[in-house]
């Protein structure tokens, strides 16, 4: 089932709410000694989680199908670039990493129960019950397996996106009285965990085949007063991009950024994408942004507005470091619907 993207947590009786992990979503198949791992996409996962397929293969069994997040631990959160480094071709790669860096499986939903009958027209609110039976039976001695907690109550999922860390995503609100619906977003509706941060522009690139501004490069300062690289923001006015070029074009001077700066053509970019225009660091844009990691947001950000009150040098990394509760404390409280882990098999 895929998630609409809403701004608050939906309110009523027919709702659940779980956290949303900083993972990879997964479907995991079990028919006897045969274990597979599956993306959203359709995509084969198990030769990248080798230890997963293992976990899934120590279960009691025989058969079963469930839905979930693989992600790996990090001291008390998750590594979201650790996680994107198991997706490697070399096969010792993966071995290595699966040694070094273990990945764990939390699971959500029950789509196949173990005598391999398909649960997918089960209303949500009797696949939980059933998951959770499943988790007490089969994951209690497998720490590599674990349930999703669960509440109902509206408040305790707004204090998880308020207390439940940089790592975790937000959460999810689903419909507990429908059935599986893999193409109805409706009936699951995501609300991210979103932030803001100043950020010194330090350079600039310009729109492809134009010479307006496409995007901003964002910079933040390191503690020994580096400006480093961080990421952009794209989301600008057209009605405004022609002053803004003019703008910018007279701050140009290298090198823009004295730390890390923007990397050169990838196989994503061409070499016209890659290339960019340092800036003298005199201005201050405020961005929305859902993750940091790895020094860098994740993801491109969301322009709000100018800074002209901020002076660049108070634009620095402490901003996006994560300071409030770890993720794994969801696990740990006692308001919420937790129990072991789980298995599955095709419908």
């Amino acid at each position: 089932m895929e998630a609409q993207s809403v701004e608050r947590i939906p309110r009523g009786d027919a709702w659940q709410y779980e956290p949303k992990w900083d993972g990879f979503r997964s479907i995991v198949f079990r028919d006897n000694d045969r274990i597979e791992l599956q993306s959203k996409s359709g995509q084969p996962l198990t030769r990248y989680f080798p230890e997963l397929a293992e976990a899934f293969a120590r279960l009691p069994g025989p058969a079963f199908v469930v839905d979930g997040e693989i992600v790996v631990p990090a001291g008390e959160s998750y590594d979201f670039d650790a996680l994107l480094q198991r997706i490697h071709p070399a096969a010792s790669r993966v071995k290595k990493l699966a040694a070094e860096t273990p990945a764990r499986f939390i699971v959500f939903d029950l789509l196949a129960a173990e005598d391999g009958r398909s649960l997918l027209a089960l209303p949500l609110q009797e696949r939980r019950k059933r998951l959770e039976a499943f988790a007490r039976r089969q994951l209690k001695r497998n720490r590599s397996i674990e349930l999703s907690p669960l509440t109902h109550d509206p408040a305790e999922a707004e204090r998880w996106l308020k207390d439940g860390g940089g790592r975790l995503d937000g959460v999810i609100a689903k419909r507990r009285d429908v059935e599986y619906r893999p193409a109805d977003r409706s009936v699951m509706q995501k609300i991210k965990n979103l932030r803001s941060a100043d950020c010194v522009v330090g350079g600039f690139r310009y729109g492809e085949g134009t010479k307006l501004v496409g995007s901003l490069l964002l910079g933040l300062y390191d503690d020994k007063g580096r400006l480093n690289h961080v990421g952009f923001t794209s989301n600008l006015k057209a009605t405004e991009r022609a002053a803004l070029t003019k703008k910018l074009e007279r701050l140009i001077e290298p090198p823009g950024f004295s730390g890390k700066a923007p990397g050169g053509p990838s196989r994503w970019s061409t070499k016209r994408s890659a290339e960019w225009q340092p800036l003298k660091p005199a201005l201050v844009v405020e961005v929305c942004y859902d993750h940091f990691s790895g020094g860098r947001f994740r993801h491109g950000t969301r322009f709000m507005r100018w800074r002209p009150d901020k002076a660049p040098p108070q634009c620095t990394l402490d901003q996006v470091e994560k300071k409030r509760a770890h993720p794994f404390a969801l696990f740990r409280k006692p308001s919420l619907r937790a129990v072991p882990k789980a298995r599955v098999r095709n419908p």
